[in-house]
Parts: C-alpha cells; sequence; structure tokens
C-alpha cells in the first residue's frame, strides 16, 4: 500500500512516499527564487500528490495490453485543389506461390526476399475518396464481407475520416472484383444510398452476363455471383450507370481504360492544376514482385498478355510524367510515385505529413 505523508518543514516542502515495508524516501520542492517564498507545506504537498498520481497514472496505462489492430485506416492528401483521402479495408494474405503467373517460384523468392517480405504476403486492399468541396467521389469499396474478418473495414475507416456513407455522392469501380465492388453493399442493402455507381460498360456486360460465368473457370464463378448481388441494389434503384472508354466523369476525373486484369478494367485519372493522381486499381497485386518482373501475371487475370502490356505501359508513363499513383495493393496507403530503373521500378510512397491539408 503506498502512503502519501505531507508535512511541513520550514521553507521546504517535504512530502514521503511509504511502502508496505515502511521504507520511504524524501521528495523535496525547493525554495527557488522570489515566487517560490511563499511556498508552504500544504502547496508542497499537494504538488508532490498530483505528481505521485502522474507516476501512477502513467504506469497504469503501460500496464494496460496493447490491442492487436492499428490505427484508424485514413490518410489525407491534397491534389491541388482536391482532397483526397486513401481508406483501407484491411490487408489479406496473398498465396504468391500460388497465384502468380509468367514468373519462378526462385524469382518470386528473390523478389520477396529484396522486400524483406516473405509468402504468404499482407496484401493492402485499398480505396480511395475524392472530395471536391461539392461531391464526394468513392474510388472501389473493397470488399465488404466477402473477405472474411480481414476486411470489411473501409467502412469504419470512411467514418473515422469524418464521412457518413450517405455524404458519398458517386461510386467508380476499377472493376467488379470481390475486393472492389463487395463493399457498396451491405445485408443486401445499399451501403452508399444516396450514390450513382459507376462502371464501365464492358466490364458490366462481361460480369452480369450468366453465360460468361459458365464458360469462365471454375474459381471465378462466385466472382460473377458477388459481382451480381453487389450491384443489384443499385440497379434495382436505377443507380447502377455504365460509360465507354475515356469518359469524363466529373470535373477533373476521366476514366481510363486499362484492359487486361478484366476485360473492362479501367483506371481514373484524377487531375487538379498541374497535380495529378492515377488510380490504377489492379495494375499492380504486389509491389515486391511486379514492379522488379512487370511481366509476371496472376491466375485471376482475364487475359494475361494484355495484362501484361497495360502493366508496362502504365508504369513506364506514370514514371515519365511523375504520376501520384493510387495503387489497390500498394501497402496502405497506397500513394506513391514510381522511379524508373531500367527495366525496373521502385515504389516511393508519399512522404508523410501530420498535416497535409493546408
Amino acid at each position: 500500500m503506498l502512503r502519501i505523508i505531507a508535512k511541513p518543514a520550514g521553507k521546504l516542502g517535504v512530502a514521503r512516499l511509504t511502502g508496505r515495508a515502511g521504507n520511504a524516501r524524501d521528495i523535496s520542492i525547493r525554495n527557488r527564487g522570489a515566487d517560490m517564498r511563499n511556498l508552504n507545506w500544504r502547496t508542497g504537498g499537494m504538488l508532490v500528490i498530483a505528481w505521485c498520481f502522474g507516476i501512477l497514472a502513467s504506469a497504469a496505462c503501460a500496464a494496460e495490453p496493447g490491442g492487436a489492430d492499428q490505427a484508424p485506416g485514413f490518410y489525407r492528401q491534397q491534389l491541388g485543389g482536391l482532397r483526397i483521402v486513401a481508406l483501407s479495408d484491411g490487408t489479406h494474405p496473398f498465396p504468391v506461390d500460388t497465384v502468380f503467373r509468367d514468373i519462378s517460384k526462385d524469382d518470386i523468392r528473390r523478389d520477396l526476399d529484396r522486400a524483406f517480405l516473405e509468402p504468404p504476403v499482407q496484401g493492402s486492399i485499398n480505396a480511395f475518396l475524392v472530395d471536391t468541396g461539392t461531391k464526394r467521389i468513392l474510388v472501389d469499396s473493397g470488399a465488404g464481407v466477402l473477405y472474411g474478418d480481414c476486411c470489411g473495414k473501409l467502412l469504419a475507416n470512411l467514418r473515422a475520416a469524418g464521412y457518413a456513407p450517405e455524404q458519398i455522392d458517386e461510386v467508380l469501380l476499377t472493376h467488379l472484383h470481390k475486393d472492389h465492388v463487395g463493399g457498396i453493399v451491405t445485408n443486401g442493402r445499399m451501403t452508399f444510398p444516396n450514390a450513382v455507381v459507376r462502371v464501365n460498360e464492358i466490364e458490366a456486360n462481361y460480369w452480369l452476363d450468366p453465360d460468361n460465368k459458365a464458360q469462365a473457370p471454375a474459381f471465378l464463378a462466385s466472382f460473377f455471383d458477388a459481382a451480381a448481388a453487389s450491384v443489384a441494389p443499385y440497379v434495382a434503384a436505377g443507380r447502377f450507370k455504365t460509360f465507354r472508354g475515356e469518359a469524363t466523369l466529373a470535373p477533373g476525373i476521366r476514366a481510363v481504360p486499362m484492359p487486361g486484369h478484366t476485360p473492362g478494367h479501367t483506371a481514373y485519372l484524377i487531375e487538379s492544376g498541374d497535380a495529378g493522381l492515377l488510380a490504377w486499381g489492379d495494375i499492380v497485386h504486389v509491389a515486391a514482385i511486379q514492379l522488379q518482373d512487370p511481366d509476371a501475371t496472376v491466375q485471376y487475370d482475364s487475359d494475361a498478355d494484355a495484362a501484361r502490356r497495360t502493366r508496362r505501359d502504365t508504369l513506364k508513363r506514370v514514371a515519365d510524367q511523375r504520376y501520384l499513383v493510387g495503387a489497390a495493393h500498394i501497402a496502405f496507403p497506397g500513394l506513391g510515385h514510381l522511379r524508373r530503373d531500367g527495366e525496373q521500378y521502385d515504389w516511393v510512397p508519399v512522404n508523410y505529413d501530420a498535416t497535409p491539408l493546408r
């Protein structure tokens, strides 16, 4: 039991802290300067008590067990006159040894070792909110419940960033894979009830056609089901819209077709003044591998050759034009630049800024 005893000591306030064994030590508050001359034993005792409680509170806090999760997953970035908010939907273990194609297992291990990673690699699932001041446009929506407990955190992170789902005006989907479309629906209802959901027409026609499901590899069957179920409430409400090619979807936001990973896979070029950000969807799945070996594809690619060509063209363009990238599957917040090194690339994440909005 800790006892605090304060007693007068002339010009010196002295307190004693005594433990169970009766051991004590004196803590003195010394008389320093003219302003301290009238310090009496009561003041000294109270200061010591406050000091002691500070120590006890700190010790108590330090003794609390830590949580298992990271801090809320949102990150703000200024882009000209626009506010960009990166939103994490979570991370999931990506089985690189079985998913990648057109690269040897030895080369995969070499690339991962270079990045201090081991399989399975925790893959980020990121989405990006564009706040124009008058509209709030979400690029991709995460997996929702479709990937299990690892993910589906976008909605909580959106709220933590200061936005309600009812405030979202539009959702632009890069493609209709589970980890991009799953978040637009919650228990069969629209997660974003006031939003219009937009996707490339070719993409919609492919994934929402039952005949294509029948002809696709068996492991993709659930992708067709997920796409149809996710967009269904928006279709019913007249809030599901398609576009063609390089459509301008809002002032400063343009669709850029990047087929290969899926038939209608689309990036979104977001520009304000001289600043530009390319939200590129699934151009890269694992940066440690595909920035070193851009020809490496994944089994989920609808057209591996087209995906490879698109990736090479996009990486070169982004590096040459120094675009900021919003990457769906590069470590959160997925914002950064590319630096070219011959036929390979390095990812340069944005420099952390505690006060990005000025």
